[in-house]
């Protein structure tokens, strides 16, 4: 039992005063709040419009199974926000579409993802709209060079003078799940290649959702990689130079906005005197938008931070030095929920558990362990995913996984294959990854595949052209070993003529050290 002195509770009940907005202004969203997903709050720069993303809503231009649109509340003059009006099909698909800003000179507003004339969904940049007088532009794309994002939605921030992006997502080289990155405008108008934050930020969990305080200085987001009181708390920190790479240690915003629920997407307003955020605590379904007033509270939010730690968390029913894992199975080309199998492999060991479209799953595994992830559906590509958890204080993580279709030109990157440095040999922790390959292909006896093999562009062209078609012939000769058709594979070594990320930096040159098969024939 911890022992709390008078003292530590005095002052517990004097910091902890901080309250959000609700508890004075009870009813000024009860209109806006609903039985569904309420995401990302983002007010209009004069203050009398709320853009929200609802998900799962069947008045979103994907009906239920719709990720998240754009829908709006207009202030009146009891101060109380009005019911959500759909944003329209001008700002909306079948895909997750959400406000990531506006401009301060224009007006413009800023989306977060790409848009497809033919409405199919992306999750692959910003997007920029125009005020028409009765409503918006068609969308036009932005472009950032290397952006690439795997995870079902993007989350992100632009500045209002539209020269910085922080935004979070899953892709090559990302620490955890998803990781916060920037993109900086240059001087000739350019976006320029995404910039991981760096280790103070990211852990290998999942960080998502990043703000940025109205100088540029505090970063705001979310994590479920830390100590907090929740799956998902809010923390800030503070930018101590231009590389956006040094940071603040983290600090907990503290009991007055985070709970043992998921807190997300806090949006600070300091002209306004509050800030935006969403909360599964005491919602009327999933997130619910909440209102944090510095007028009730300590001037500076991190100022409750301290607050954290003397209280103790809420309490859970994990079991002692255990992690309950829970999540969901997507189609990765739809973002559609799909049935799947999981198995969670460490040592000898296995734990599985069955993921459903509705209730995704949920699996309690031991603490301070390293994890093999199976993730294997009908009619998908089987994937593989480690975790490591290091940790007794982490009792809930949130693991989403993504399966690609099996059809005609389905590309997997086998990122657990890897090579002794310069050579072909192949490192033992590749053979788990191949392993699943054989049993995909066995599985599916009419399927054909080419191997593709990727340098980064250091060196003479010729001879990274040679490595890598030797190691796609290796590749080969093991998948052959063990009863697969020859005639099945072909392969071919590109050199380092086909990169994903900029050769720039050695983290992101690994990034184009690859193989990958593409499904050829059915």
């Amino acid at each position: 039992m911890r022992i709390y002195s008078l003292v530590s509770l005095l002052l517990f009940t004097l910091i902890s005063t901080g309250q959000p907005a609700e508890t004075t202004m009870a009813d000024s969203f009860d209109l806006l709040n609903s039985p569904y997903d309420e995401l990302n709050p983002v007010l209009s720069p004069d203050g009398k419009t709320l853009y929200v993303t609802i998900a799962n809503h069947p008045g979103n231009a994907g009906g239920k199974k719709d990720p998240g649109d754009i829908w709006y509340a207009v202030l009146n003059e009891n101060n109380q926000w009005s019911a959500p009006i759909h944003g329209g099909p001008s700002l909306n698909n079948r895909g997750f579409n959400g406000v990531a800003g506006f401009s301060a000179t224009t007006g413009n507003m800023f989306l977060l993802s790409h848009y497809d004339p033919a409405g199919t969904p992306r999750t692959q940049g910003i997007a920029v709209t125009k005020p028409t007088g009765n409503g918006w532009s068609t969308p036009e794309n932005i472009v950032i060079p290397y952006f690439q994002n795997k995870a079902a939605t993007l989350g992100g921030y632009v500045t209002p003078d539209e020269h910085v992006f922080v935004f979070s997502a899953e892709t090559y080289g990302t620490r955890g799940v998803e990781d916060l990155y920037v993109s900086v405008k240059g001087s000739d108008g350019k976006w320029k290649e995404p910039k991981n934050l760096g280790s103070v930020i990211n852990t290998q969990f999942q960080e998502l959702y990043p703000t940025l305080s109205a100088d540029g200085m505090t970063l705001y987001f979310s994590s479920n990689g830390r100590k907090g009181f929740g799956s998902f708390d809010i923390y800030s920190s503070s930018r101590l130079d231009d590389s956006w790479t040094n940071w603040s240690e983290p600090v907990n915003m503290g009991p007055a906005i985070n709970t043992e629920g998921r807190d997300l997407f806090y949006h600070d307003y300091p002209a306004q005197d509050f800030a935006l955020y969403t909360s599964t605590k005491n919602s009327d379904g999933y997130g619910d938008v909440k209102m944090y007033r510095r007028s009730h509270s300590p001037r500076n939010p991190q100022d409750t931070a301290s607050v954290a730690a003397i209280v103790p968390i809420q309490p859970t029913a994990v079991p002692a030095n255990s992690v309950r894992v829970y999540g969901k199975v997507l189609n990765a080309k739809t973002n559609e929920f799909i049935p799947a199998s999981i198995t969670f492999i460490h040592a000898s060991e296995t734990q599985g558990a069955t993921s459903t479209v509705n209730n995704g799953y949920t699996v309690t595994v031991p603490s301070v362990n390293d994890y093999t992830v199976k993730i294997e559906a009908s009619g998908y590509v089987s994937s593989l995913e480690k975790l490591s958890i290091t940790t007794y204080e982490m009792k809930e993580l949130e693991m989403n996984f993504k399966l690609q279709p099996v059809e005609i030109g389905t590309t997997v990157n086998l990122k657990n294959v890897l090579f002794e440095q310069g050579k072909t040999m192949l490192l033992p922790s590749s053979f788990d990854e191949l392993d699943m390959v054989i049993s995909f292909l066995k599985t599916n006896p009419n399927v054909k595949i080419e191997l593709a093999g990727h340098t980064d562009n250091r060196g003479i062209p010729a001879q990274n052209v040679k490595l890598s078609q030797a190691r796609v012939d290796k590749v080969k000769d093991y998948l052959i070993s063990k009863g697969i058709d020859k005639k099945r594979i072909s392969g071919k070594g590109y050199g380092g003529a086909i990169p994903i990320a900029s050769n720039d930096s050695e983290d992101t040159r690994q990034l184009n050290r690859r193989v990958e098969f593409i499904i050829k024939k059915l």
